[in-house]
């Protein structure tokens, strides 16, 4: 990790600032069961022992998601609910007047779902929505518009893949957290690695300016530009 002393130390403190400045009373945050959301619960746990709130937002999910996310929230004694996603899920695509085969498309309302659900709980708790995604994730936009990206602040946006691994040793996540293959969980079977084309290793290869073999670069380069508009408030016309 890049050498900053008692880092978990000030992401707390500035998770507790932030908390402040909003007149907020904690934080609340999707738990999926992946290694992203486990090092957002940590951080969330330690800045806000009595108010953060993990919700465990299932949607057509893999069941050992669902328990990976348990097995935080028990490691961490973090407070969690379960909102079950998947009959909204249908019933909206069922509303649809649209024979949409596009299997991207529909796999990201789910995300856009869990959002709306945490932003409900939100306002209801007056707890601010923190988001998981890290700086692999956030160059190439490999991340829902209005779903993964719809939250308040993003406290891992500056660590890349390998150091959320290293912030997530630091915080005493379970090891088979750390250990499983890291995916978004749109579909069955899914990896982040095999669906973007590259690993994490090269991509942090290119975030650093290092040289790649083959068209890689290229590869990235065009995910960065088609995604930029993620990063992005949208275009404003400006009459004068």
């Amino acid at each position: 990790m890049r050498k900053q002393s008692n880092l978990v130390k000030d992401l707390v403190l500035w998770l507790r600032g932030k908390v402040e400045a909003a007149g907020a009373n904690g934080l609340i945050f999707g738990l999926s069961g992946g290694i992203d959301s486990a090092v957002m619960a940590g951080l969330a746990k330690k800045a806000f022992p009595d108010t953060s709130l993990g919700l465990i937002m299932p949607c057509h999910s893999d069941e050992r998601d669902e328990k990976d996310a348990i097995l935080v929230a028990e490691k961490l004694d973090l407070r969690t609910l379960k909102v079950d996603l998947t009959q909204t899920f249908d019933v909206l695509l069922d509303s649809c007047d649209l024979d949409m085969e596009n299997k991207l498309a529909k796999s990201n309302i789910k995300p856009r779902l869990r959002m709306t659900t945490l932003y409900y709980y939100g306002q209801t708790l007056n707890y601010l929505v923190a988001g998981p995604t890290n700086k692999s994730e956030f160059v190439t936009g490999y991340y829902t518009k209005h779903g993964d990206s719809g939250v308040d602040m993003l406290p891992l946006v500056d660590f890349v893949k390998r150091e959320i691994y290293e912030l997530a040793e630091e915080l005493e996540i379970p090891e088979n957290i750390i250990n499983k293959i890291p995916s978004a969980g749109l579909w069955e079977n899914q990896s982040d690695e095999e669906e973007m084309g590259f690993t994490y290793e090269s991509l942090e290869k290119y975030i650093n300016g290092e040289e790649l073999e083959g068209d890689l670069k290229d590869k990235i380069d065009g995910m960065y530009k088609r995604s930029e508009h993620k990063r992005i408030y949208p275009p404003k016309y400006e009459y004068k």
